[in-house]
């Protein structure tokens, strides 16, 4: 499942109402926002989440808010799960300050997202025995604002492991790509390496790794990752910016072929359709991206479409049809078997 945020520490707007529309039509299914950032106005912060409740309520829309005792106090809150329930959630990620034993009654009558990084097994044995209603946990990293500090990509994959032998469903943040949260502005990803790539990008590589919810953690889009998510949760195609205006390429659909290989993305239609002049295509350098068709001097190949995974030295057999923009280069590395792919 997809989801994005929302912060709270901003006023709610039209034009807020109008990005979580147009991010709920494209196929997002949850809204998350912190209750308890230090430099949120509590003010402000419950005026904007009776808004965003009733915003999340008219369009289908599960809203999860990070908590934690020390910022339910601050807003002027009991602790208790009367206080809990009162503030309109679906779910609520638990932070510093609550026991296992109030955690456990909360998961009677709440959705409740566990500190994936700091749950132990000892934990897991004492909500057990406070009998905790486990089909409503589940484990979400924490996105990490400051540059350096985010999580190692093979530590989160060992820990998903550990997690999921318990049962735990496990989420984590993609960063933003568009206008990047204060006060760091350095994006919200929780895995470090995702910290200056697309949106688009990072969601679907955390998925790839066993990911079962990805967030986004800043609250803005570039416009070409909210067009890849749109075609992504739509058609289930990856979209493909290109460097030059090809209709050829544009009026198509293709499809990654069953079999993967090391070095190229082959188009299962290309030797199929036939569709590009050779003679008019030139031989050169192959560097990552470039988009290339083989000519009749690769024999029975002829009309073989492929995108380079990596850089490729010229072959007079093979002619350069466009280039993949750079944004998009890191897709390549994970189209797999039978995925279909557009360009725009």
């Amino acid at each position: 499942m997809l989801g994005f945020s929302i912060n709270l520490g901003e006023p709610l707007t039209a034009q807020t109402h109008n990005y979580i529309l147009k991010m709920r039509n494209a196929g997002f299914k949850g809204i998350f926002t912190s209750l308890q950032a230090p430099e949120q106005d509590s003010e402000q912060v419950l005026k904007g989440l009776t808004e965003l409740k009733k915003w999340c309520h008219d369009l289908g829309l599960g809203l999860v808010g990070d908590i934690s005792k020390t910022g339910m106090q601050k807003l002027g809150l009991e602790t208790d799960i009367t206080s809990l329930k009162s503030l309109g959630l679906t779910g609520v990620r638990i932070d510093a300050g609550f026991d296992n034993e109030e955690i456990a009654k909360i998961s009677k009558e709440l959705r409740v997202a566990l500190n994936a990084s700091t749950i132990s097994e000892e934990d897991v044995i004492c909500l057990r025995e406070n009998q905790a209603d486990f089909d409503h946990l589940e484990a979400w990293h924490n996105y990490y604002p400051r540059p350096n500090t985010g999580l190692d990509r093979g530590w989160m994959i060992e820990r998903n492991k550990w997690l999921k032998n318990y049962g735990f469903k496990v989420m984590a943040f993609a960063p933003g790509d568009g206008i990047k949260r204060a006060p760091i502005f350095e994006s919200l990803p929780t895995l470090e390496e995702h910290r200056n790539v697309s949106s688009f990008f990072a969601s679907l590589d955390l998925f790839n790794v066993g990911l079962d919810h990805v967030y986004i953690g800043d609250c803005d889009l570039s416009e070409e990752s909210f067009e890849q998510f749109s075609e992504y949760l739509n058609k289930k195609a990856i979209l493909l910016h290109l460097t030059r205006k090809n209709s050829i390429l544009v009026k198509h659909s293709w499809h990654q072929r069953a079999d993967l290989s090391r070095d190229v993305v082959r188009l299962e239609e290309g030797r199929i359709r036939q569709l590009f002049s050779q003679v008019e295509l030139k031989s050169g350098k192959r560097p990552k991206g470039t988009i290339t068709s083989d000519n009749e001097r690769y024999l029975r190949y002829e009309g073989e479409l492929e995108i380079t995974k990596k850089d490729l030295p010229a072959d007079e057999r093979v002619g350069i049809v466009d280039k993949v923009a750079d944004f998009d280069l890191p897709l390549l590395d994970i189209i797999n078997s039978n995925q279909m792919i557009i360009f725009k």
